[in-house]
């Protein structure tokens, strides 16, 4: 091991078995770690916080304690559960990778980078975590909160996203051949509560006297970030069609792009120009025509803003295609957050 390496890695060890977090998918010091729970938890906090994961892990892994059992249920079911973590691509990748493992590997996760890159779902942060906390894999796993701490650590300057491609090769020269699942979530836990985006708690940090950062009293001008772009807005308009019952239209997004797969009130094509009602409305005879409702809805994705008019309809012809739902039956669907805002607006002008 580099000498570099033992520098680092033993007092971060040390600190670590005194200061780790406890969290329900890690096993206990010296237990091994469960792949599928590892895997689960991982897929789950991919762009999303610990804290907003933790009651969705439970609630997954009591209604689904196996590989197998998750592989077992119905896509629909686990988009249902998956509802509030947003981006439902992974939770249909999730479901997907479940059933390659329970039916193809007996159940197995593979334990190496390479086959579990092969998995769906799976990128290479993701891999490098579980072949490292899952199997004990001397990976190189890099996260946000650790290229916060190597930022600090070596005073890199070069701002991020480009120090991501800078940090991993120093990284790897860091990762021990021992307890590399440990020094992993060592450097997670340290990230997360000590060397904190502002207000760092560095008196209390186990590599403060290796820490550039600290020795120049410059900690929170790490990482440094090249300037955000500003996120484009675009418009659409949602429409409320409601049949003689009272229920709800509803459809199914197509299998590819965003929400993929996702039930949807249906909408127009969302632009950077807001659209013109005569031009964009569903193909459907409503009794009065169209009427506004007052208000917008806002919603924010990783690359844009939408803004969505509201127009309510009573159908007054022919069905169109899609599912058709009471106000209580959609609060029991696997609804994406923009599909959930749109009716709730709409329940509170009832």
């Amino acid at each position: 091991m580099p000498t570099q390496a033992l520098r680092i890695a033993s007092p971060l060890l040390r600190w670590y078995d005194q200061h780790r977090r406890h969290l329900p998918w890690r096993a206990a010091p010296g237990k091994k770690s469960t792949p599928y729970r590892v895997w689960l938890s991982e897929i789950m906090l991919q762009q999303t916080t610990v804290t907003a994961v933790i009651p969705y892990y439970k609630a997954f892994l009591k209604r689904w304690p196996t590989v197998e059992a998750l592989a077992n249920a119905k896509l629909d079911e686990v988009l249902q559960a998956w509802a509030g973590l947003g981006y439902y691509s992974r939770a249909r990748n999730l479901h997907k990778c479940a059933q390659i493992v329970a039916t193809e590997l007996n159940g197995q996760f593979p334990a190496t980078e390479p086959e579990l890159l092969k998995l769906p779902g799976i990128g290479s942060y993701t891999a490098a975590a579980i072949a490292a906390i899952a199997f004990d894999v001397p990976a190189n796993v890099v996260d946000g909160n650790v290229e916060r701490v190597l930022s600090r650590l070596f005073a890199l300057t070069t701002p991020l996203p480009k120090l991501k491609t800078e940090i991993r090769p120093i990284a790897a020269t860091l990762v021990p051949q021992q307890r590399a699942g440990d020094y992993a979530q060592a450097l997670m836990d340290l990230g997360a509560t000590l060397c904190t985006p502002k207000s760092p708690r560095c008196p209390d940090c186990p590599l403060r006297t290796k820490c550039r950062a600290y020795a120049d009293h410059t900690p929170t001008d790490y990482p440094r970030r090249a300037p955000k772009a500003i996120k484009p807005t675009r418009y659409g308009i949602a429409f409320l069609l409601t049949d003689d019952r009272g229920r709800l239209w509803l459809r199914r997004r197509p299998d590819t792009g965003l929400l993929a797969g996702m039930i949807e009130v249906p909408t127009s094509a969302w632009d950077s120009q807001k659209p013109l009602l005569k031009a964009v409305h569903p193909k459907v005879k409503v009794q009065t025509g169209w009427t506004p409702l007052r208000g917008q809805v806002a919603h924010v994705f990783s690359h844009f803003e939408l803004r969505l008019s509201l127009y309510i309809g009573q159908l007054a012809g022919p069905r169109p295609a899609g599912e058709w739902v009471t106000l209580k039956q959609s609060r029991h669907l696997g609804l994406p957050s923009l599909t959930r805002k749109i009716i709730d607006m709409y329940e509170k002008s009832a």
